[in-house]
């Protein structure tokens, strides 16, 4: 399948969504959700993985739903909004036999008014959590890590600010790198406004040109999920 850009009538069906979160609407309207959605990220999934290679020759990047691709219906179990349909548009791509979220990886999603690209794990679940924190306390990878984020704040790229507020154990707040220890997630990333560039091929290039700019990130986080 070949990729041309992102279908300008995804934002608009997406608009439609907020108006007419039910599954009886959806249901009616699957056929635009697979025309102006679905169909054009499977060809993203397929483009963006055969360049992602180059910086990972290990990634996965799998064209369907629940592989690369997020399900459009949303579990309303596990979520604080209980409306059932998603309006933002999620795609991944990840290294590791562990779950994609809990994977080093790259990321977008979309929704009628922002695009979101992102490089990292977004969400540290608790066992990756203590993963994490023991890794970190390793002075070299600390200072790897401390190094990393810095250099990619002076080129401008944003980084997830920390989410805790007191140390926890095994860190003091006049550890050298103890600020490392507050993150419960650790992405770098960018947003912009759905352009001429998203709704073209010239997206994969952009994207591509962010994953490059942050693998530093990627690959350190790799590392910390296969430590033990």
């Amino acid at each position: 399948m070949i990729f041309d850009g992102f279908n300008e009538k995804a934002l608009g069906f997406l608009d439609e969504i907020n108006e007419n979160n039910n599954k009886v609407w959806f249901e009616n309207n699957r056929y635009r959700w697979k025309e102006y959605i679905l169909d054009a990220n499977v060809a993203y999934v397929e483009e963006m993985g055969e360049h992602l290679i180059a910086l990972d020759p290990f990634i996965k990047a799998k064209p369907k739903v629940s592989g690369s691709l997020f399900k459009i219906y949303r579990d309303v179990r596990f979520s604080k909004d209980k409306t059932p349909i998603k309006t933002k548009i999620g795609i991944i791509f990840w290294r590791g036999n562990t779950h994609r979220m809990q994977s080093s990886s790259f990321y977008m999603h979309y929704t009628s008014s922002e695009v979101f690209v992102a490089s990292g794990i977004r969400t540290f679940k608790t066992d990756l959590l203590k993963q994490y924190r023991e890794y970190i306390k390793v002075e070299k990878n600390a200072q790897e890590l401390d190094g990393i984020l810095n250099d990619l704040k002076e080129d401008g790229i944003q980084v997830v600010e920390p989410y805790y507020k007191r140390y926890p154990q095994g860190f003091k707040k006049e550890d050298k790198y103890a600020h490392l220890s507050l993150f419960n997630c650790l992405y770098a990333y960018t947003t912009f406004k759905p352009n001429k560039t998203f709704f073209s091929k010239r997206i994969i290039n952009k994207n591509f040109k962010f994953y490059d700019k942050t693998l530093r990130l990627y690959e350190f986080l790799y590392e910390v999920t296969i430590s033990k």
